[in-house]
C-alpha cells in the first residue's frame, strides 16, 4: 500500500490432511480469504512453499496452476458467482466445458449433481427464479463437476437465512463423510462447530488450532459450544 508493506499473512505453518473438515475463523482482515486463495492456487504467497498433492504449486507457471484449481479445487463463495443467463444445469457444467467433456456426459454429470444437492426438480431455473439456498446448492453441485479432492468455501452461507444456512453445512457434512476434503471460512461459531477442527487467525498469524468436540445435534441447535 504506496510505502507500507502489509503482511496479509505472517509466518504460517499449516497442514491439512486428506479428508479434513477445517474452519478458518478470524475477524475481518486477519488473513483469511488470503489463506484461502493461496491453497485454492489462486493467488501465490511472497515467501514461502504450498504443496498439493505433494507437488510444490510455487514451482508451476499460470496454465498449470490453472488446470490443478480446474482438476483438483472446487470453489464456493458467499455470492454464488453463478452466470445470471444460463440456468441451473448450465452453471453446473460450466467447469466441465473448459475441461473439454463433450455435452452428452456433462449434461449427465451435472443432473446427477443437482439431484445429489436435492434440486432435481429445478434444474432448468435460471438464478433468478431460485431461492439464495437454492443457488448456493447450484454452486455446490458446480464445485463438484470435476470431482475435486477439495473444496474450499469462502462464507458459503453469509447470504442465507438460518435454515437454509443449515442444510448447506449438513450438505458439506456429508460430502465429507464421503472423502472429500473441505476447507470453510466463516465468522459463525455455530457453523464452525459443525466441522472437525478450527483454525483461528489474527492479524495475519494462527493464534489457535484445535479439534473440534464433538455435539449431540440438541446441543447444536440450543446453541451450546464446545469449550
Amino acid at each position: 500500500m504506496g510505502k507500507v508493506e502489509v503482511n496479509a499473512l505472517r509466518g504460517i505453518n499449516l497442514t491439512m490432511e486428506k479428508g479434513e473438515f477445517v474452519s478458518i475463523m478470524g475477524p475481518s482482515g486477519c488473513g483469511k480469504s488470503t489463506l484461502m486463495h493461496i491453497v485454492g492456487c489462486l493467488d501465490r504467497p511472497t515467501a514461502g512453499h504450498v504443496h498439493l498433492d505433494e507437488v510444490d504449486i510455487d514451482e508451476l507457471d499460470d496454465n498449470s496452476l490453472a488446470e490443478i484449481r480446474n482438476k483438483k479445487v472446487g470453489f464456493v463463495f458467499q455470492t454464488f458467482n453463478l452466470l445470471p443467463k444460463l440456468n441451473a444445469i448450465e452453471n453446473v457444467e460450466l467447469p466441465l466445458i473448459y475441461a473439454g467433456v463433450g455435452f452428452d456426459v456433462r449434461r449427465k454429470k451435472a443432473q446427477e449433481l443437482l439431484e445429489i444437492v436435492g434440486l432435481k426438480d429445478r434444474m432448468f431455473h435460471k438464478p433468478s427464479e431460485l431461492s439464495g439456498g437454492q443457488s448456493q446448492r447450484v454452486a455446490i453441485a458446480r464445485s463438484l463437476a470435476n470431482d475435486p479432492s477439495i473444496i474450499l468455501a469462502d462464507e458459503p452461507t453469509g447470504n442465507l437465512d438460518s435454515k437454509s444456512g443449515d442444510e448447506i453445512i449438513h450438505l458439506f457434512m456429508d460430502l465429507n463423510t464421503k472423502g472429500i476434503t473441505l476447507i470453510i471460512v466463516t465468522h459463525d461459531e455455530e457453523i464452525a462447530n459443525h466441522s472437525k477442527r478450527i483454525v483461528r487467525l489474527k492479524d495475519g498469524l494462527v493464534v489457535a488450532d484445535s479439534a473440534v468436540t464433538q455435539m449431540t445435534e440438541a446441543q447444536r441447535h440450543n446453541g451450546n459450544h464446545p469449550a
